[in-house]
């Protein structure tokens, strides 16, 4: 029998060769990915049993009082039944207000069928319900220690994370719109990226930019020349942009994690070409990103090696012997430890910016602190010598997963889309490894040691300002409040506005933030900030009137004389220079 019916493609059917093409992308990424899968497995950075381990033990605590769960069992179910109440009402066509609704700020359920399709709106409502629930059983269960109940907290909001409707295509009303559209491309495409990104070392979402950026032109493109280099740094001496500048240098510090350029970005944002306009002479250094063969360089190596080499340089390029030293997250701690050891009269002021001193209260860092996880560290990094960039920025996008992980699977692997340029984020994928024995200083002696708390180990006359980030998820402006007192000298703290790494690059043009001052420095960091004043704009220039403030109020050294413009005087090679590079 003839099949006489005429068959047509659907209206929205995909384009034949766009098709093919995104086949094609599928089956070579898929090859890829089977292929690094079949390379032999290594040692694990991180402990994978501890998720299993820390839910085991809090379960167990959990357990012990029985009444208190069935207690909390019972408030559950009566939200349960008021939201399902709520949904059969919406579902006859009544007027109802959401029983929960997404945090501010919370851009996951942004898009408008979230709140007006009813079947999309009961999928977000029954998931904030149920995160609301877990997360609250998790940090009000009575009878669980504090270190069992971080440990839960921390993988709780990682799961919870993972498991947003928002995350799968059949959930998410923008990707199930994009992939009618497109006919099926955008989903082939996503699993193509999905597929590449399984193939790398990573095995994370990579970032899909519209644009990118180059090192030297749009990011740390401020002028300057390489002076002085040794295994471990660069430093850069950056070019004046006045005629006279401020006698005494200043130098940046920056952390070991990412690449010094997180204050170099775009020039309207960069606090380096801000600070160098003010009449700075600006020196930063520029962590190598080491290999194996450095493996055995330490804490101690990096101390002498990095500031305190700067130093010497500074004082051969400048005739200057006083330095006014700063630095961000654990360079501000690095810088901190520098200006003890550094000889009397070297360091004329130090200022840290969401620098850590005490790490007694890291919050949910404390994670990573627990022997097996330091244990599980220790075999890895015996093995390959390094911990690799990628470990680390695997470790901070898990804190912040819907920010930096799970925005990018919905961006990149649901609806194909890149994403808008951003230099910040192009600077924190941009990481650096940090060698073995450095690591392992780090971890037995500050954050578990905890020596810089030990009498005398941080107290040094030298003025102190402490920068924080009221809303920083790396350093707790509680903590770094708490652990200013260390410091021996006349310490002021200030607190700007925003995140750890956003509040930094915060330049005053943007009028952003906002920022509190305070001259006391009462017992708690509440009380700080009950007393404090908070002014609108930048941080940057109550900063910049600090580092020059008048020698005759006794509160300076001489800092805000000048002195005509100082060039490098010798070039290694221009700026950025080539450590910066290294990948």
């Amino acid at each position: 029998m003839t099949d006489n019916r005429v068959w047509k493609l659907p209206e929205n059917a995909p384009d034949p060769a766009a098709l093919a093409a995104a086949w094609t992308r599928v089956i070579e990424n898929g090859l890829a990915a089977l292929t690094a899968g079949a390379q032999p497995g290594g040692t694990f950075a991180f402990d994978p049993t501890a998720p299993g381990r820390a839910m085991a033990d809090f379960t167990a605590q959990l357990w012990q009082n029985p009444a208190a769960l069935l207690q909390a069992s019972q408030a559950a179910a009566a939200e349960w039944m008021e939201f399902w109440t709520a949904a059969a009402r919406r579902a006859t066509g009544q007027a109802v207000e959401p029983v929960i609704a997404p945090e501010r700020g919370d851009r996951r359920f942004m898009d408008p069928a979230w709140s007006e399709e009813p079947v999309f709106d009961y999928l977000k409502q029954a998931y904030l319900l149920a995160s609301r629930q877990a997360a609250d059983l998790v940090n009000k269960a009575q009878g669980v220690d504090e270190a069992t109940r971080t440990r839960a907290e921390f993988y709780t909001q990682a799961y919870l994370a993972a498991l947003s409707p928002a995350n799968f295509a059949f959930t998410n009303p923008e990707a199930i719109r994009r992939a009618i559209d497109t006919g099926s491309i955008s989903l082939l495409s996503g699993l193509a990226n999905l597929l590449a990104d399984a193939a790398t070392e990573a095995k994370l979402p990579v970032r899909r930019a519209s644009a990118e950026f180059e090192l030297g032109k749009d990011i740390a493109a401020t002028p300057g020349s390489v002076v002085f280099q040794n295994e471990l740094m660069q430093l850069i001496q950056y070019a004046p942009a006045t005629d006279e500048v401020y006698r005494r240098p200043l130098l940046y510090v920056p952390p070991l994690v990412n690449k010094y350029y997180l204050l170099d970005l775009q020039p309207r944002s960069s606090l380096v070409r801000w600070l160098v306009e003010q009449g700075h002479t600006l020196f930063v250094i520029s962590w190598v990103n080491p290999g194996p063969e450095l493996a055995d360089k330490g804490l101690d190596a990096y101390l002498d090696e990095g500031p305190l080499a700067a130093l010497d340089a500074i004082e051969a390029a400048t005739g200057e012997t006083e330095v006014d030293l700063f630095g961000f997250c654990m360079g501000g701690t690095l810088a901190a430890m520098a200006a003890k050891r550094a000889a009397p009269g070297r360091i004329a002021s130090l200022t840290t910016i969401g620098s850590m001193f005490d790490f007694s209260n890291m919050g949910q860092w404390a994670t990573f602190r627990e022997s097996a996880q330091l244990e599980a560290m220790e075999r890895h990094l015996d093995a390959k010598g390094v911990m690799a960039a990628h470990e680390m920025q695997a470790l901070f996008s898990v804190v912040r997963a819907n920010d930096l992980i799970w925005s990018s699977v919905v961006s990149h692997y649901l609806l194909d889309k890149q994403a808008p340029p951003s230099d910040i984020l192009h600077w924190f994928a941009d990481g650096a490894h940090i060698p073995k024995a450095f690591l392992l200083d780090w971890a037995k002696r500050i954050l578990v040691g905890n020596e810089l708390t030990a009498p005398g180990a941080l107290a040094f006359d030298t003025p102190a300002m402490v920068i924080s980030l009221k809303d920083d998820h790396v350093s707790a402006w509680q903590a770094t409040y708490d652990g200013a007192k260390l410091l021996g000298g006349e310490t002021r703290f200030l607190l700007g506005g925003s995140g750890h790494n956003a509040g930094v690059i915060n330049p005053p043009a943007a009028n952003k933030h906002g920022y509190w001052t305070n001259a006391e420095m009462p017992a708690d960091a509440e009380a700080w900030l009950e007393g404090a004043i908070r002014h609108d704009g930048s941080w940057w220039p109550e900063w910049q009137a600090w580092l020059v403030r008048d020698p005759g109020s006794g509160s300076g050294v001489g800092a805000a004389a000048k002195v005509k413009a100082r060039k490098p005087k010798k070039e290694i090679e221009p700026a950025p220079g080539s450590y910066v590079r290294m990948r």
